[in-house]
């Protein structure tokens, strides 16, 4: 096994000359220092947010503990309060809308420095999975200027790897047809997108698909296990999100989970509750300073995906740290009980192991009555599904909780072409 490509890409960008983290960190701790200094004088939020922070005060990188976190909310009241650049520098403007409230929305600018900065990364961080033998199809947005697509597109050209942008799936009968045209052998795309086109298109993924890269949102374990030991393919798993530059992490040969982007994001686990760093091996949620952005640099971001450092080094040999798959968002949950929650992710592991099963939705009402609409042809596997579910409900809570399952065969999953917006049980409380 191969140690991870992004190990030799980070010394080469830090200028590290040995294989320790302790250099790396001091690598880290300049470049924090440097761009705190960068915002302070060029941002109008952190020129305020950080008017009492001294970079030259920050020793270590435990000292971070010391500056301010940056939200969500901080970015949607007054996105352009964060630009460093003047706006005629900007290159790609990416609006993020949060699904059920209402107006909310976060814009994130990007120079083309910035989108350089991407596509070196993305050129790096596809060498763990692709070489010039592949042909890669990117099941993404992909047609504007400095989008996912397009981006990806120009990292393995520059690789001398063939790149086809399909975008997401509108038509799977299209689809499958373009990955027999053009002799695709890797897909990079959206979890359940990827997963109905493999239960629709079963020949086409078992003759034609090897390498598989899912991204853009959380990634089922039973999703992993269908793609690799029904469909043999070599299944990646990429962590990143649009503040980021969206490229944060991905997964060496070991498939342990993400060796980050050290050399241009440094990234904190905490408890979501106190914001105190927790130790490697537990829980907590993701926090990431940008190092090298030019227009839009974030520091401590809160980015409300849960996941943890690995305390075991990877298989793959490499010094840079791993960070274990994300476990889903901290607010994609609903409270089924007193100090009770059921999360997305739970449901996706008790569900989509039915390989019948093609999509689910599920919301919950009144009286903790959570209501799930299976889309499967097999009417049959009600059954089953109602089992698994009480089995999990049983073994979060003592007292029961209501469900009902119904089982719709005349309803595929309506292509799942809306790409950018994450999965969520829906709540409806004192909806009948």
């Amino acid at each position: 096994m191969r140690v991870t490509p992004l190990e030799e890409w980070i010394m080469g960008k830090s200028g590290i000359m040995e294989r320790k983290p302790k250099m790396l960190a001091e690598y880290q701790l300049n470049k924090i220092r440097e761009i705190l200094d960068y915002v302070k004088k060029n941002s109008r939020f952190y020129g305020r947010r950080l008017n009492g922070i001294n970079e030259d005060e920050i020793n270590t990188l435990n000292d971070l503990k010391n500056i301010p976190f940056t939200f969500p909310d901080d970015i949607r009241q007054n996105p352009l309060d964060f630009l460093c650049v003047p706006q005629r520098e900007i290159k790609r403007i990416v609006t993020i809308r949060s699904s059920g409230t209402s107006g909310a929305e976060k814009r994130v600018f990007f120079s083309e420095q910035d989108l350089n900065l991407t596509i070196d990364f993305f050129q790096v961080g596809m060498r763990c999975l692709t070489d010039q033998s592949d042909r890669v199809m990117v099941l993404l947005p992909g047609i504007s200027y400095g989008s996912i697509g397009d981006l990806l597109k120009k990292a393995l050209e520059m690789s001398k790897i063939q790149c086809f942008i399909h975008g997401v799936i509108v038509d799977p009968e299209q689809t499958a047809k373009d990955i027999i045209e053009n002799d695709i052998t890797c897909l990079v795309g959206i979890p359940m997108q990827v997963s109905y086109l493999s239960k629709l298109k079963s020949d086409v993924f078992k003759s034609r698909i090897k390498k598989v890269l899912l991204s853009t949102d959380y990634v089922p374990d039973v999703l992993i296990h269908e793609l690799t030991y029904q469909y043999g393919c070599k299944v990646f798993t990429h962590y990143g999100m649009s503040e980021m530059g969206y490229g944060g992490g991905v997964e060496c040969e070991a498939l342990a989970g993400y060796h980050m982007r050290e050399a241009d994001l440094y990234f904190e686990i905490v408890n979501p509750a106190t914001g105190e760093a927790v130790p490697d091996g537990q829980s907590g949620e993701v926090v990431f300073t940008t190092m090298t952005r030019e227009a839009m640099p974030l520091i401590r971001y809160r980015t409300g995906d849960i996941a943890s450092f690995s305390s075991n080094p990877c298989a793959c040999g490499t010094f840079l740290k791993t960070m274990k798959k994300v476990m889903g968002r901290i607010e994609n949950k609903v409270m089924i009980g007193e100090n009770k929650f059921l999360f997305l992710g739970e449901l996706d592991e008790t569900i989509l192991k039915f390989k019948d099963v093609w999509d689910y939705k599920a919301c919950i009402t009144d009286e903790n009555l959570l209501k799930i609409e299976i889309i499967s042809e097999n009417i049959s596997i009600k059954n089953d599904v109602e089992q698994s579910i009480q089995t999990l409900l049983d073994k979060k809570l003592r007292n029961n909780i209501s469900f009902t399952v119904i089982v719709n065969p005349d309803s595929k999953p309506d292509k799942i072409t809306n790409s950018m917006v994450k999965r969520k049980i829906r709540e409806y409380r004192g909806v009948r």
